[in-house]
């Protein structure tokens, strides 16, 4: 027997990368259902590659009772009214908005780093899904604070215009464009130029000076991985489609040598290590594009700290740093409380 499947949310970037990955995980499913707002309403999607077209239910008159996970990945405005209605119908709701991250009754999940934190789901019948720069950064960054615990992360990420939905997506390709025929490159969904720049601002700026994005790197690591560790970030948009990238620097408490930090890593879940010291021995955002692995190179020592680490870390931020993990969680869900047959 299989689940009963809603994904809220399906006609965008993150809803439909997350019917695709349902399906060529095979998670086991009974009956799934494609939601949206109403202005989707009736249009068909395909469920990834099984050539199974599901017509678009409006989330307005959506009843949730008698379905088992739903997957949410509308935003935090719908998330806010609809995800409650979810869970008081029984359906174990798995959100990729911000809105419950860091709502203490609301476990927040890497599937990989604390999926013992998932036990802590029936207080709201809610599971939040990180940031996708945090999702990959915890991923790299599990295996080796259980080596050798880390006290310090200073974190510069180089984020892909598909973090800003299909919106940034256009704009980059529509400024690109323009700017090859000699046309301006205004700025719409950005604050200014994208195509052929970088944009230190991500999200509100907050009192701090910080962005919220880059409070939610900070704020998330902590619960998800340790709140001891201290946490500093810089969060930037680049001209680059898909694939979220980031310069970590990692100061640790105990003594650990980067041929150790590599063996470790190595063999860690859910992490792949390409890190050759030639031309081309590492991984760029175009490479991990559809894959659903963390992607580390470029691990090398610091000499300017006591045991320090330096390391380049890669992933798809529509699969790892979002469908996936929820994916993942909903696997999770099911081997140790949702169990069928």
């Amino acid at each position: 027997m299989g689940y009963r499947v809603v994904v809220v949310g399906a006609t965008g970037n993150v809803g439909r990368e997350m019917l695709n990955i349902l399906a060529e995980r095979e998670f086991p499913i009974d009956e799934i259902a494609a939601v949206a707002s109403s202005r989707s309403t009736g249009d068909e999607i395909e469920f990834g590659e099984t050539g199974k077209m599901l017509k678009v239910k409006n989330i307005e008159h959506f009843d949730f009772a008698g379905w088992d996970i739903a997957l949410f990945a509308a935003g935090s405005g719908p998330t806010k009214e609809y995800a409650p209605k979810a869970a008081a119908a029984g359906c174990v709701v798995i959100d990729n908005s911000s809105l419950y991250r860091m709502d203490p009754d609301v476990p927040l999940i890497v599937p990989e780093v604390n999926p013992e934190a998932i036990e802590g789901y029936k207080r709201k019948n809610i599971i939040a899904n990180p940031n996708c720069s945090t999702a990959q950064l915890v991923v790299a960054l599990k295996p080796l604070h259980d080596a050798a615990k880390i006290k310090r992360v200073v974190v510069a990420t180089y984020q892909s215009v598909s973090g800003a939905g299909k919106d940034g997506m256009d704009e980059l390709f529509e400024q690109s464009r323009n700017i090859f025929v000699g046309d301006p490159a205004v700025p719409v969904k950005f604050t200014k130029q994208i195509a052929f720049n970088v944009i230190p601002h991500i999200d509100v700026f907050l009192d701090d000076g910080s962005t919220k994005e880059e409070w939610k790197m900070v704020v998330e690591t902590k619960k998800i991985l340790d709140p001891k560790i201290k946490v500093t970030a810089t969060c930037v948009r680049v001209p680059v489609f898909v694939g979220h990238s980031e310069a970590v620097n990692i100061e640790f408490e105990d003594e650990i040598s980067a041929k150790q930090a590599q063996k470790i890593l190595r063999e860690a879940p859910g992490v792949m290590l390409i890190d050759k010291h030639e031309d081309g021995g590492y991984v760029t955002p175009v490479e991990c594009v559809g894959d659903y692995a963390t992607f580390v190179s470029r691990v090398r020592e610091d000499s300017t700290v006591e045991n320090g680490l330096s390391l380049w870390c890669v992933s798809d931020n529509l699969r790892k740093g979002a469908a996936l993990n929820a994916v993942q969680i909903a696997e999770l869900l099911g081997r140790r409380h949702l169990k069928k047959g």
